[in-house]
C-alpha cells in the first residue's frame, strides 16, 4: 500500500506527505499440516516507511490510518499467534503477539462467526483512523501498528452471536511503541476488554456490539495523572438496500454507526460519534468497485489539545483497476483541526494504491 497527501488548504507543516507499507502474511492450518485438530498458526511481518502525515495536517483524530506515532521507519514481527478451538467451534482462544482492533470495536470487520448470511462484503473502504479504532480508545487498545502480547477468548454458542474477552499488555497507555518491542512486558499495565454482538440475516445483513474495557496502572500526561481508566464503547452495521443479492453486490447500499465514552484524563479522546454509507457499484459495468462517505466526532482533552473538539468529514470512490490492483481517491475536510487552534479548515486529498499478492 502506497499512498500521497497534497494539502489543498490549511498547511500546518509539509504541503505534501507520502506513506508505504508492506505487509507480509503466513498463516498454517495444523490440522491439515500436522493432524492438529483445531489449530492455525499465524505471523506477519510489517515495513512501513511514512511521514507525519495527520500531524503536519493538524488534525488530532487522523485522516489517514496508514501513519501514527514515531518512529515512523519501522521493521517489526507485526502478529505471532496460535489459535485454537473448542467444542465443535464455538469456543476459541487466541494466544501471542497479535492486533486487538481486529477483534474488538472493529466496524469494518465485525462479525467473528461462520454463518454467511450474517455478512456485509464490505462496510466501508474510508481511510480515516476511527473506522479502524474507536477514538476514545486511540493510545489504549493494541492496534496498527502497535501489536501486542496477549490473549483472546472467542465464545459463539449460536452463528449469529459471539462474545469476545482478551488481556494484553497495557504499556502502549504510557507511551511504549508496544509494536517494536521484543517479547511481552507485564509488569502492572494490562489491558483488558470484553464485547458481546448478535448479527442477522435476512433481506438486510446487519451486526449490532458492545463493549467495555479497562487499562490498569498509574498513567500521566504533564501534571495530569491517574490509576486505571476504563471506557465504553457500541457500533453496528446494515446493508440498506440491496438490488441484487449476487456476489458481485450490485446495488448494495450499507451504513454504519459508531460511539465510544471513556473516564481517561490522560487519552487523547473521550467521547466519539462515527456513521458512514457505502455504495457499490454505482457504475453498473464495474461491480468490484464502491463509493462512501463518513464523519467522525471527538471531544478533545484539554490538557493536550487547544480546541474542545475535532469534526471530520471523508468522501472516497474506490477501483478495482486489476483483481490484485486497487486505486483510491480520498477527500478529506475538518473544518476545526484539533492540533491547529488558528487554522480555520484543512482540506487534504490523499490518492492510495493497493495491491494484493
Amino acid at each position: 500500500m502506497a499512498d500521497g497527501n497534497p494539502v489543498l488548504s490549511g498547511v500546518h507543516g509539509k504541503h505534501f506527505t507520502g506513506n508505504n507499507l508492506l505487509i507480509l502474511d503466513l498463516s498454517i492450518d495444523l490440522e491439515a499440516a500436522m493432524n492438529w485438530k483445531g489449530a492455525l498458526f499465524g505471523t506477519e511481518f510489517l515495513q512501513f516507511n511514512g511521514q507525519a502525515t495527520n500531524r503536519d495536517a493538524g488534525v488530532a483524530q487522523g485522516f489517514n490510518s496508514i501513519t501514527g506515532d514515531p518512529p515512523l521507519n519501522r521493521s517489526e514481527l507485526y502478529q505471532l499467534w496460535l489459535r485454537q478451538e473448542f467444542l465443535d467451534k464455538k469456543v476459541s482462544i487466541r494466544i501471542g503477539k497479535t492486533v486487538p482492533i481486529y477483534h474488538f470495536n472493529n466496524v469494518s470487520k465485525p462479525v467473528p462467526t461462520d454463518n454467511p448470511m450474517v455478512f456485509i462484503p464490505s462496510v466501508s473502504g474510508l481511510i480515516f483512523a476511527p473506522l479502524f479504532v474507536n477514538t476514545t480508545l486511540l493510545g489504549a487498545i493494541g492496534g496498527y501498528y502497535n501489536s501486542v502480547y496477549g490473549i483472546t477468548l472467542t465464545i459463539a454458542p449460536t452463528k449469529e452471536a459471539y462474545i469476545n474477552a482478551g488481556i494484553f499488555d497495557g504499556n502502549l497507555a504510557r507511551g511504549v511503541q508496544t509494536g517494536i518491542k521484543v517479547g511481552p512486558h507485564f509488569d502492572g499495565y494490562y489491558f483488558s476488554i470484553a464485547e458481546v454482538g448478535y448479527g442477522w440475516g435476512g433481506g438486510k445483513p446487519g451486526i449490532a456490539a458492545i463493549g467495555g474495557w479497562y487499562q490498569s496502572g498509574h498513567l500521566h500526561i504533564g501534571s495530569v495523572s491517574q490509576h486505571g481508566m476504563g471506557g465504553i464503547y457500541a457500533f453496528g452495521s446494515q446493508a440498506l438496500w440491496i438490488q441484487d443479492s449476487d456476489k458481485t453486490n450490485k446495488g448494495n447500499l450499507s451504513g454504519f454507526w459508531q460511539f465510544g465514552w471513556s473516564n481517561s484524563k490522560t487519552l487523547p479522546m473521550d467521547l466519539f460519534f462515527g456513521a458512514g454509507l457505502t455504495a457499490f457499484a454505482v457504475i453498473q459495468s464495474r461491480p468490484y468497485d464502491s463509493l462512501g462517505m463518513g464523519v467522525s466526532w471527538s471531544r478533545l482533552n484539554k490538557n493536550l489539545f487547544p480546541r474542545a473538539s475535532e469534526l471530520m468529514f471523508q468522501g472516497y470512490y474506490q477501483m478495482q483497476l486489476r483483481s490484485w490492483l486497487y486505486f483510491q481517491p480520498v477527500l478529506s475536510y475538518i473544518p476545526n483541526p484539533g492540533e491547529h487552534p488558528h487554522q480555520p479548515n484543512v482540506c487534504v486529498v490523499t490518492a492510495r494504491m493497493m495491491m494484493l499478492f
